[in-house]
C-alpha cells in the first residue's frame, strides 16, 4: 500500500508500488496536478535549518501550540 503524508497545501509525498492508486490521489478534486520523481529529500537552507532550531527552543520554553490548534490550522490551510 501507498504511503502518503501530506507537507504543506498541495503537496503529497507518495511511495507507490507502480500498480495501485492510492485512495487519497483518487480522492482528488478535478484539476491539474504535477508528479514528480524525487529520489533524495532536498537539503535544508542555513534558514531551515535555524527556523527548526528557533521551533524546538520555543517549544522547550512551553511557547508551543496544542494539536487541536494545530490540526485546525492545517485544516484551514488545506481548505483553500
Amino acid at each position: 500500500m501507498p504511503v502518503i503524508w501530506v507537507l504543506m497545501a498541495g503537496v503529497r509525498v507518495i511511495h507507490w508500488n507502480g500498480k495501485d492508486i492510492p485512495e487519497e490521489l483518487r480522492e482528488l478534486s478535478a484539476g491539474t496536478y504535477m508528479v514528480e520523481s524525487v529520489e533524495t529529500a532536498p537539503a535544508l537552507t542555513t534558514e531551515d535549518d535555524q527556523g527548526l532550531a528557533d521551533a524546538l527552543a520555543s517549544l522547550r520554553a512551553g511557547k508551543g501550540r496544542t494539536v487541536d490548534q494545530v490540526r485546525e490550522t492545517s485544516d484551514s490551510i488545506l481548505r483553500r
